[in-house]
Parts: C-alpha cells; structure tokens; sequence
C-alpha cells in the first residue's frame, strides 16, 4: 500500500476489527454475556525476554506465545518472525485460530506466537540460536507439546525453523514417544506430511469453488455457476496467495492481475502464473512481465474489474476509502483481516459476497492437525491401505473386463488401479473439511437470516466452542 493510501487507510487495530465481528455475532445467540467474555478473552499471554549472543554482541530478543482457548487441547497456532511482531498482533492471531479450528471442526485450541526479528537481515545460524532459544523458554513454562501447544510455521519461518523446534523438543524432552507431534510444518522427512505446504492456498480454492456451485448465491451477484472463465485477481504472491493462483489457473479461472508491495501487472486475456513466478525469480519483481500492463500502485489492482478478489497479503487493505471503488462481485478472505467493519457494511450494501478469513484460510490448520494424527499414530497415511486398494481395483478391473469383453488401455489401467497416496488422502481430506465448513455456515446463515457469511462463521465458532465448555461442565 503507498504511504498516500496507507494514511487514508481505518485506524482499526486488528483486535478490535476481530472483536466487533464477534459482537455482531452475539446478537444472534442467546448466551450471557459473560461467558461470551470468556471466549473472546486469551487465556495465558507469554511474553519473553531472553538474551542470544549475535556476533559479538548480546541482544535481547522479544517473543511471545498466546493462547487464546483451553476449550480443547492441545493449543494450535504458527510462530511468525517479524519485526513488527506485538502482544496485540499475537493475540489476535490466537483468537482467530481459535474461531477457524472450531469452524473446520479441528479439535484445538487456538494459540499464536511470534518473535520481534528481521529474518531477512538475520544470519541463518543466528536465527536457528534465537528459534532454539526460544523453544526451550516454551518449554520451561509448559507452553510447548504434544498435547499442550503445537506450533506451526507462519509469516517469516517455515519448515526449518520447524525442524529446529522439534529437535530442540526433543533433545530437552528425551524418551517422548510423541516428540514429533510437538510441532507441525515439518520436512517429509521429519514427520511432516505431504500436502501442507499449499493447503492454505488449495483451502482458498476450494472454499470459492463451493461459493460458485450455488446457484441462488451466484445469481445474486450476476454470475453463472462453476468457476470456468471467472476474472480473479490475487494480491499477494507469497506462499498462500501464489498456490491460490495457481489452483485457481488450472481449473480454468483467468488470473487477470496479480499483486505484490513493488506495484502489479494487469492482462485482461490472463496471466500465466508459472511464467510469472519465473519471471519474479529472475529479475526480483513481477514487473514488466511480458504482455502485461504495471499498475504502480498495488492498491489500485484491487479497484480493477474482475468477478473474484482474493487478497492474500496484509490485513485492512480494503476500507472504508476504498471499498466503493471494489468492483469485485466475490471477495475470497486468504489473508487474515484483509477487510475493515466499516468497509465490510459498504461492500455488503453493494451486494459483494465476501467469504470470510475465518473460514477460508483454515486449510492452513486442517492439514496441520492432519500431521499431527499422523505424528500420533506413527504410520504414514496410505501405507497400510495402498497396496490392499491397488490388489482390490485389479480384481474389480478384472470382473469388468471378462464381463464387457473389453481391453482397457494400460493408461486407463495405471489411472484406475492406482492406490491412495498420502497427498490423495490428505488433499481428500482437506476438500472435505472445506466444503463441509461452507454448508455449515451457509445453512446457519438461511436458518437464523443473517446478513453475512462472515457473521454466520462467527455465529458457528461461538456455538462450537460454547458446546465445548458445555461438555466439560465449565460453564452452569
């Protein structure tokens, strides 16, 4: 966002955006008000200072560790490494964890964390010193486990920082059979699972893929059904924002813009996003892609026509200085908070169906819990099932080719005998959480006539998570 747009922009903090999405969502329930204070509250807020020689020098390092909800167990939430990282950011963060877990019918509670650095001016043996650091200050204060609170990658760090966690974990915690399900976002070959890389972008996907099925919403908004030749411009090309493109691109969407902090480029006839990637990583920005127009000012891609937006970077981009310039019939929520309550009624008064972050950036935490069971379980999904599918499909390939007398080609053989892999299970699984969670909140949506899926979302976390609390006798 330019510095002109960026003073326009709402003074909202990003709590208080959560908190009166929650509010409006309240009125709809029947529940007293403290214990609908009990579930916006975070329950334990860790906030650490610890010293880690850098260089010659010793720095104080800044972190945290929220967690929001003890409604069930264990905590579930990324660390990022930022340097704008503060209490206010990572409760947030941990609060909305605890809303997507609920809505995706993930059994976690929510939590965040965060560390104050600079990852990109930070050598990469400084950053493994402060991330282990870290990890056994967790540790210390029981902030950290199996059945505790697992961490997970999120803005700045990945599956190394991950690896450095779980070994850290695991040399302070000798003999935990369960040491690897301490932390999610791991290599393959550290217990991670195959998939979690672009399952908060293949979530997107699927969730606006549901969206554009429904005949009654797509009417309203003057769209045909299915997403086959829909106008979708994406701002931000990092990992959720880039595999989002790419899934979107493939089921025959046209990507007419993307967007990134130096500007954007525009085609009206599509953008290959494989091409686009490749031209970023050769000159260090996506402008001056061949055949595309820039566009200087990012923000601006957002005003552009199209008939689905998915802002996939930073929080408040839409507001209330903007959102009558939205020409998008279908805003699809990757980033968390992209759209300010003030923006939100005017878009809603416009008639733009916005799919809400709460539920559709959960693909991030459903293949995290799906790695989680399997660092439980100790087996790899598809292993004990593969080969008894591919032994069953020949047989039943068999029956049918005695009973047709017909060949099938071997291509057609390969495809159909082919047993589950883990990718296939858990991509399978992803798919059904995410059209799931869709018809849950669009149902409640009818039956209660609320305005919004954004307020349908929160009306179902709050009866999730109050269910919960039922259920463990917490609450009269």
């Amino acid at each position: 966002m330019s510095k002109k747009n960026q003073s326009k922009a709402d003074t909202y903090s990003f709590f208080s955006c959560i908190e009166k999405n929650f509010d409006k969502a309240a009125r709809y329930l029947s529940i007293k008000k403290g214990l609908l204070e009990q579930i916006k509250s975070c329950n334990a807020v860790y906030r650490m200072h610890f010293p880690v020689k850098i260089g010659k020098k010793i720095q104080v390092i800044e972190a945290y560790r929220v967690q929001h909800s003890h409604h069930k167990l264990p905590c579930k939430g990324g660390i990022r490494y930022s340097i704008k990282v503060n209490q206010d950011e990572v409760m947030t963060l941990a609060a909305l964890m605890t809303y997507k877990c609920a809505i995706v019918d993930v059994p976690f509670g929510g939590a965040k964390g965060g560390i104050k650095i600079d990852p990109q001016i930070i050598s990469a043996e400084n950053i493994e010193k402060i991330t282990r650091r870290y990890t056994s200050e967790l540790i210390k204060k029981n902030f950290i486990g199996p059945g505790i609170d697992v961490p997970a990658p999120d803005y700045g760090t990945g599956e190394r920082e991950m690896s450095w966690i779980f070994d850290t974990f695991l040399s302070l915690s000798p003999g935990e059979v369960d040491a690897l399900a301490c932390v999610t976002g791991k290599p393959v070959s550290q217990g991670g699972v195959r998939g979690r890389k672009e399952a908060t972008g293949l979530g997107v996907f699927y969730g606006i893929r549901e969206l554009c099925k429904m005949k009654e919403e797509m009417s309203s908004v003057g769209l045909d059904v299915g997403l086959n030749g829909k106008k979708v411009i994406i701002q931000g090309l990092g990992n959720v924002g880039y595999h989002a493109a790419t899934f979107f691109h493939e089921a025959g969407a046209i990507i007419v813009a993307l967007a990134e902090m130096e500007g954007a480029i525009y085609n009206k006839k599509g953008l290959n996003v494989s091409n686009v990637i490749l031209h970023l990583k050769k000159t260090g920005s996506i402008l001056n892609f061949p055949e595309s127009k820039n566009i200087e000012d990012t923000e601006k891609a957002l005003e552009l026509e199209c008939d689905i937006l998915i802002p996939a970077a930073l929080e408040n981009v839409i507001h209330k200085h903007n959102a009558n310039r939205i020409k998008a019939k279908i805003i699809g929520e990757a980033a968390n908070g992209p759209v300010t309550p003030e923006a939100d009624d005017i878009l809603e008064k416009k008639g733009v169906l916005i799919v809400p972050d709460i539920y559709l950036n959960a693909g991030g935490v459903t293949v995290s819990y799906f790695e989680w069971l399997k660092n439980l379980s100790h087996v790899r999904y598809g292993r004990m099932e593969k080969r008894f599918s591919e032994n069953m499909n020949t047989e039943l390939l068999q029956v049918i080719e005695t009973s047709c007398r017909k060949k099938i080609s071997i291509e057609e053989k390969k495809m159909i005998l082919r047993g589950p892999r883990e990718i296939d299970l858990v991509r399978s699984g992803l798919e059904d959480t995410m059209i799931n969670g869709f018809h849950k909140i669009r149902d409640l949506k009818k039956s209660l006539k609320i305005e919004n899926l954004r307020t349908a979302a929160f009306v179902l976390a709050i009866n999730k998570i109050i269910d919960s609390y039922e259920k463990l006798g917490i609450f009269p």
